[in-house]
């Protein structure tokens, strides 16, 4: 389905490039001046929902070395950003918003909605409809992948709330990309993939996906030759980036078209490979609800730690009260 951006308050969070809000109510742009501004707003949407202590801020904006008054500063970087968001004297139910809570900040979305939201959601769609209709499929995936306009979280400094997204937020675009183009083999459109697919290994040299889907692409473009040459360059390119050959699945790969199976040349993989283009399609999917997992934990340690803190200190000051 697609997004209707009337069911929203009007406000667009974009995470998927420079990090900026859009305002459908007025059609403008808003995006923060300064680096600082733009780093606590990009934390918080990419944690909406989710109190954020302000040490947690406070080290997303200056990492090690925080400036003199530091918390009066992020409350003042906090106040701007409110005032971008909302207007003076406006206060519409669901509208996004910052609320202050006794242990940090939160971001209330309301009915606002987020372009990595829409991404996730039509490459979802595009992952679902990828074996039973392609085209289809990969109409979705297109979709997808053109709300990026750049990197992800560009501008907001390399703090481990942003980076941490930014990274995750790629892996997702690369997986996507990977699907897209698994759907045009299968809807028999390889003679249009062959040249983007030649600039992605360039871009990404350790991808081994991207390769396998080269070599598919120009095998069944009547380019026996040079698919057996791509599998050479990668072999030669991981080597040298990381000290290992290609994997099980490249290496099947080539096999196949040096005894020139049947199945390569029917759209869609080979029937003996189905399994494992299925696996690798949901690969970077799990990869993603891992990194997540790792980070909800990081998250709850952090404050275990912090709780604990506040404990023994607390114990340490009851004999000198009594």
């Amino acid at each position: 389905m697609e997004w209707d951006v009337r069911q929203s308050d009007g406000l667009d969070f974009r995470v998927l490039g420079a990090v900026e809000v859009h305002d459908h109510r007025s059609g403008t742009r808003i995006a923060p001046s300064g680096a600082k501004q733009r780093a606590l707003l990009a934390a918080l949407v990419v944690r909406a929902g989710e109190v954020l202590s302000a040490d947690r801020l406070i080290d997303e904006l200056w990492g090690d070395r925080p400036p003199a008054g530091a918390a009066n500063a992020l409350q003042a970087h906090v106040a701007r950003l409110r005032r971008l968001l909302a207007p003076a004297g406006e206060d519409e139910p669901g509208q996004a918003r910052i609320t202050t809570h006794p242990l940090g900040y939160l971001l209330r979305l309301g009915t606002a909605r987020t372009d990595a939201q829409r991404f996730h959601r039509l490459s979802a769609q595009g992952r679902a409809a990828v074996v039973a209709d392609p085209l289809h499929a990969a109409d979705l995936l297109h979709r997808a992948l053109e709300l990026w306009r750049g990197p992800a979280l560009e501008g907001s400094g390399r703090g481990p709330i942003c980076a941490r997204e930014a990274e995750r937020l790629e892996e997702s675009r690369l997986t996507a990309l990977e699907t897209y183009y698994e759907a045009k083999l299968r809807g028999a459109r390889h003679d249009e993939v062959t040249g983007e697919l030649e600039r992605l290994t360039a871009a990404h040299p350790t991808r081994e996906r991207f390769y396998d889907l080269l070599m598919l692409a120009l095998y069944r473009c009547g380019r026996r030759s040079e698919a057996l040459g791509v599998y050479e360059r990668a072999r030669q390119r991981l080597l040298c980036e990381i000290g290992v050959g290609p994997g099980p699945a490249l290496r099947d790969r080539m096999e196949s078209i040096l005894l020139r199976e049947p199945g390569l040349d029917s759209a869609g993989p080979p029937a003996t490979a189905a399994g494992l283009d299925a696996a690798v399609l949901d690969l970077g999917g799990e990869i993603a609800r891992l990194r997540a997992r790792i980070d909800a934990i990081g998250r709850e340690q952090e404050e275990l730690v912090r709780r604990f803190t506040l404990l023994s200190e607390g114990i340490r000051e009851v004999p000198a009260a009594l």
